[in-house]
Parts: structure tokens; sequence; C-alpha cells
């Protein structure tokens, strides 16, 4: 009984443990900023998803098609997030400066760093939870990639979790 017991404690810490760090690419109390001068207009298109947290080989990368509306920017997506393929379509209804909701998404995304030609994307979450790079091309130069994982480490992001496809 006592190594039944035993046996039940241990397993029970190693479930706390793995709930805790899964899905968790920064800490949720680190400071996080998005992009006050963010043209929103500018986001409309084709974009390509070239890097993005969670496990090696957990899905192939996505993208996103985001175009103006009467109502708003209307967004289609299917993305790799946090290992897992994650679609959905709908307004991103703005939630404050480079901030939005997204249909689908458990949090809002966040626009941490747009190039100034808007060809790079950096989105992330308060949450630390999801975190992805978008380009306009599916290639994404070196000194742009650079960039982006300067702006994501800057915003508490782990860097050794991140996935490139590029």
């Amino acid at each position: 009984m006592y190594r039944l017991i035993l046996a039940a404690l241990l397993l029970a810490g190693c479930a706390q443990q793995t709930t805790v760090t899964v899905g968790r690419y920064r800490p949720e109390s680190a400071p996080i900023y998005s992009s006050a001068v963010l043209d929103a207009s500018r986001l409309a298109g084709r974009w390509v998803q070239v890097a993005g947290f969670g496990p090696e080989g957990g899905c192939a990368p996505g993208g996103a098609e985001i175009s103006p509306t009467a109502t708003g920017l209307q967004v289609a997506y299917r993305l790799c997030l946090s290992g897992s393929e994650s679609r959905g379509a709908g307004v991103m209804q703005p939630d404050g400066p480079g901030r939005f909701v997204v249909p689908g998404q458990p949090g809002p995304w966040w626009v941490l760093w747009a190039d100034a030609d808007y060809r790079t994307l950096v989105i992330g979450t308060p949450s630390g939870r999801l975190g992805f790079i978008l380009n306009r091309d599916g290639a994404l130069p070196p000194d742009r990639m650079v960039a982006a994982r300067e702006i994501l480490d800057w915003n508490g992001y782990d860097l050794a979790r991140m996935q490139v496809w590029n």
C-alpha cells in the first residue's frame, strides 16, 4: 500500500510540472510591449509563418490573409501555434495600440514589431502561450530575423524554444 501511495505522489508531482511549463514561452510576469505606432491598415495582405514557439515537428508552418472590410480587418489563418495547427477567420477587433482580439484565439495578439516597410511582423501574447513571426514572403532575410529574435528576447521569450521554418 505504501508503494502505491508513493507512486501516486510521484506521478502527481510530474503531472504538475508538465502542466506549468507546457505552452508558456515567456514568463507572464515579464514586461511586454505592443507597437504603439502600428498602422493597422498596412497589415492587409498575405503573410507566411516563418517561425513559432512549440515542439519541433508539431505541425507545418502556416500563414494568414488579412483584408480590410467595412467592419474592420478580416483575418483568415492557419498557423502552427504551440505545436498544434490553429485555424480561424473573422474580424480582428482592436484592443489597444498594436493589439487585436482574434477569433478562435485564447487571448489577444499583440504586434510586438513590424519592420519599417511592413514586410515582417512579430506577434506575441501577454500570457506567453504563443508567439510567432510572419513575413510577406516565405524567405525572411537574416537581418530581419535577427531583429525579430531581439524583439522576442526583449519581451521575455525563451528563444531556445523557437522553431524556425525559414
